[in-house]
């Protein structure tokens, strides 16, 4: 009960991505959970074994780390920040007390998940990380820019951070998704 209470915590942590509407930015509770509707509804796009469930699991769990170290958006510090060795260094120790308020071998097993996910070389994980990458996307392209804007994003920026993530988990998915951020980029000057 302590860890699901803890984990109620997610839904405060405010994100960079606004909600779809561009209202107000989403929060990472609402982030995992359209994740996993990500995953639903998208399971055709997944590589031939992945397994839905699993990486349903994987997205519901794989931003619990944020409780402790709130959002890194991709963009941040040029792109710098979020893949920083402090940055991993935070998320793991708290994935370490937060999975730690589980019964040990439950905790295990979600730690193991939740790393799993981290490293993206397995086809569930891959498939979750392009999920995951693709979302705010989607989320930019239904706000107008959003956090493109914000962190002053280039195209280049845009392949690099993201869509060779979502290329590697969902390639039919990029190649429809990255069709249509064309006219966004194509209508601002690179940096």
């Amino acid at each position: 009960m302590a860890f699901l209470i803890e984990a109620d915590r997610l839904k405060t942590v405010l994100r960079a991505s606004t909600l779809a509407d561009g209202s107000r930015r989403e929060n990472s509770g609402e982030h995992s959970w359209h994740l996993a509707l990500y995953a639903m509804v998208l399971a055709d796009q997944a590589a031939p074994g992945v397994d839905i469930g699993r990486v349903i699991r994987m997205l519901i769990l794989h931003d619990l780390v944020e409780i402790d170290v709130g959002d890194v958006p991709i963009h941040s510090g040029d792109g710098t920040a979020h893949a920083s060795a402090a940055v991993q260094a935070a998320e793991a120790a708290a994935a370490a007390r937060i999975f730690g308020l589980l019964p040990p071998d439950q905790g295990a097993e979600l730690l193991a998940l939740w790393q799993e996910f981290e490293a993206a070389e397995t086809p569930d994980a891959i498939f979750a990380k392009a999920l995951d990458r693709v979302q705010p996307v989607m989320q930019n392209l239904a706000s107008g820019g959003g956090t493109w804007v914000t962190y002053g994003v280039t195209s280049e920026q845009l392949d690099s951070r993201v869509g060779t993530r979502v290329a590697r988990g969902a390639p039919a998915l990029w190649d429809w998704v990255r069709a249509r951020t064309r006219a966004f980029f194509d209508d601002r000057p690179e940096r």
